[in-house]
């Protein structure tokens, strides 16, 4: 009976079949090689993701992070409810959104733009010592760094002139743009009652224009292939990965791809990922860009603001094709 409750208990965080081994290599982009920015072109076109090696970051601020992130998720439940629920900003724990998407996962979403004023944002740095503030910005600033970097050179490896195209929306001070840390803590009941594997975070497109993403050593985190088949991405704690976001696939009118991820939990090891979310301000209109474009090309998307977007997906499902709505075809 105890077994038969558990079961139940967990059935809601959608148990799923382990994906099959393949011999898919996941790409990766050395920071510093000649060809890095046809390469990252290449990635962003056939995966929507890559393994960014030598990107610059300190490592003492990646471990800073990780130390004081978990310092918090160790926390007693009822400290780390006081900064929730989330608004969105603010401490969450198994819901995704608002509706109705659930997770093996609790999380801090922060916003990293200084003029927006959140109250849970605040209230999380104010409960927390003041290392804690000091390790978010310390990463977020040489994160931002990278990221805009990175941006450019997709610029470059496309053939822009305006090498900025992308990295102004990031560096606007209006950026709509976020920081979120995620926590999937062990589950041995999964091992034990050997019926799957529990989903931490449901799969889904990153809606922003660049998702960066960094974990400690526990696996867990999967893609989508073009093919429908899911690929498990080996974790690398030194390293950072690149999502390409819906915003950027419609930019580059469908040359790249946002990827389609999930996360698994671990039955026995917690995972920790920190992402950056880089998003344009609120107003930007999105479109594909002219200079990306042949005569003949017809775009693929009708042109939106990055609100109306936004608005879009937090009324989503974390699995729905969030750009088919904006896609001409739709009508």
């Amino acid at each position: 009976m105890v077994v038969l409750s558990q079961q139940a208990a967990l059935n809601q965080f959608f148990l799923i079949k382990s994906c099959k081994p393949t011999t898919t290599q996941i790409p990766e982009v050395n920071f510093f090689d000649p060809e890095a920015k046809t390469l990252i072109v290449k990635a962003c076109q056939e995966f929507g993701f890559f393994k960014l090696l030598n990107h610059g970051v300190p490592m003492e601020f990646m471990t800073n992070l990780e130390n004081e992130a978990l310092s918090f998720f160790k926390k007693p439940q009822s400290e780390k409810d006081r900064t929730g629920p989330p608004d969105p900003f603010g401490y969450g724990s198994k819901k995704i959104g608002f509706n109705g998407d659930v997770g093996w996962v609790e999380y801090l979403l922060l916003t990293t733009n200084p003029d927006i004023i959140s109250s849970k944002s605040q209230f999380i740095f104010q409960q927390n010592p003041q290392n804690f503030r000091y390790a978010v910005e310390g990463y977020l600033g040489a994160v931002k760094r990278m990221c805009n970097e990175v941006l450019e050179l997709m610029a470059d490896g496309l053939g822009v002139k305006q090498r900025n195209v992308f990295s102004r929306l990031l560096k606007d001070e209006k950026s709509d743009s976020c920081f979120r840390l995620n926590h999937y803590p062990p589950c041995p009941e999964v091992q034990t009652l050997n019926i799957g594997n529990l989903v931490g975070f449901g799969e889904h497109t990153d809606p922003q224009i660049i998702s960066v993403l960094r974990s400690n050593s526990t696996s867990g985190l999967q893609i989508c292939l073009r093919d429908g088949s899911w690929v498990s991405v080996p974790p690398d704690h030194t390293s950072f990965f690149i999502n390409v976001g819906d915003t950027l696939q419609v930019m580059t009118n469908g040359k790249f791809k946002s990827v389609k991820h999930r996360v698994l939990a671990d039955t026995t090891k917690s995972r920790l990922s920190m992402i950056y979310f880089g998003g344009p301000p609120l107003s930007q209109k999105i479109g594909p860009l002219p200079s990306l474009m042949s005569k003949e090309e017809e775009s693929l998307y009708k042109e939106f603001t990055w609100w109306e977007y936004k608005k879009a997906a937090y009324n989503s499902r974390l699995s729905d094709n969030r750009l088919e709505p904006f896609e001409k075809s739709s009508g």
